[in-house]
């Protein structure tokens, strides 16, 4: 898969670092859409996103890794569709600080007892930018 990260303008750069939420949109196993707001963190030419284990979204990645990225803001609209990963174990450390820089949280902490942590990691296909398709 081509590396589409490094064709992004320094606009769509400096909303990827600033945004907070993004809408993510994951396939169901019947095929329709479930869509839900996360925190995300851009790094490396990748969606990060932390999940627990057990959510919807993490168990349509692991029957269909297609997704989508849209973030909120409509009037400069910035869509990325690409592939997941789930990454179960050795977070990477830099993804970790940017999540903590970011909001303040420890992306890797379990949200409940005996929870388990996991993070998604998109790798872009497509970008949708301001109406056009690359």
């Amino acid at each position: 898969m081509k590396d589409l990260g490094n064709e992004l303008g320094p606009a769509v750069r400096l909303l990827l670092a600033e945004e907070r939420n993004v809408w993510l949109c994951t396939v169901r196993p019947d095929g329709s859409a479930h869509v839900t707001p996360v925190w995300f963190v851009y790094h490396n030419c990748r969606w990060w996103i932390g999940s627990d284990y057990s959510s919807v979204k993490v168990r349509n990645v692991c029957t269909e890794p297609r997704v989508s990225l849209a973030l909120e803001d409509g009037r400069f609209p910035v869509v990325a569709e690409g592939e997941a990963s789930l990454i179960c174990d050795e977070f990477p450390s830099e993804v970790v600080t940017a999540f903590a820089q970011k909001y303040g949280w420890d992306v890797s902490a379990p949200t409940q007892p005996g929870g388990k942590r996991v993070l998604l990691e998109v790798q872009v296909r497509r970008w949708l930018l301001a109406g056009a398709a690359q």
